[in-house]
């Protein structure tokens, strides 16, 4: 089985003590590339690394995580556009709106998103998109930005049928990951009305860790269980959904 997991950060601490462990057991899983959202600047040195010690599995993507996001967040900004300009990326990521912890910062938040999606659209490049707690006023702002070049994942997506339909009807995907297979999680109807065309798959790792891990720290080999999820939900082999899901990412980041 060929897997993708199209977003994971793997540079983080919390791989620190078995990083290369966590990847052998990964390609043992199928998984033969995994691209890493960044942070801020505070994470690219490891980014980075991760990257170059495993140059034909690791890719590294540029961006300003909403979190990260501050009164002063033009100085990130100007990091993340001297990087675009010195090498290529995977994707624009991860980027967006995140209302979840704090709102003190959501204007800011607005105004980095819609110049992060203009640096996109300047180096042709996808953007990944974190909407936590904010997915309507995330789509609305992207729908204010959209055009024919523009393609992205609502990465993490936890929405409704209704608001799939629009994201989908924008041209992006829907990335799916451990919440999938929650209980509680809410996404069977989404999953069984949307084509495969439509979905990426995703681990978020370190976090939300699908079940049966769910509660501890999420890895790349779990990309498994939300294949085997989608593929039941969706009454197909999970060769279908690896194949598909593998075909949408190589088309929204080009590789």
């Amino acid at each position: 089985m060929y897997l993708i997991d199209s977003h994971a950060h793997i540079y983080l601490e919390a791989f620190d003590q078995d990083r290369s462990e966590m990847l052998n057991r990964a390609v043992e899983a199928g998984v033969r590339r995994i691209f890493m959202p960044h942070i801020d600047s505070l994470s690219t040195e490891r980014m980075l690394l991760v990257e170059d010690e495993n140059p034909d599995l690791c890719y590294a993507m540029m961006g300003l995580h909403p979190c990260s996001v501050q009164q002063d967040f033009e100085k990130e900004l100007l990091f993340v556009e001297n990087w675009l300009s010195k090498r290529k990326f995977a994707a624009m990521g991860e980027i967006g709106i995140d209302l979840y912890w704090d709102k003190t910062y959501e204007e800011q938040q607005k105004e980095a998103f819609i110049q992060q999606i203009s640096m996109a659209q300047k180096y042709g490049l996808s953007i990944v998109i974190h909407s936590r707690e904010s997915l309507d006023l995330t789509i609305s702002t992207v729908a204010s930005c959209v055009n024919e070049s523009l393609k992205g994942v609502f990465h993490c997506f936890t929405g409704n049928l209704s608001q799939a339909s629009q994201i989908i009807e924008m041209g992006f995907y829907l990335g799916i990951g451990g919440v999938a297979t929650f209980k509680n999680g809410g996404l069977e109807e989404v999953l069984l009305q949307t084509p495969l065309e439509h979905l990426i798959i995703e681990t978020d790792s370190p976090y939300l860790a699908p079940v049966p891990y769910r509660g501890k720290r999420n890895e790349p080999a779990y990309l498994r269980q939300v294949v085997q999820k989608i593929a039941h939900v969706k009454h197909v082999s999970e060769e279908d959904v690896a194949r598909q899901t593998s075909r949408n990412v190589d088309l929204l980041y080009g590789r």
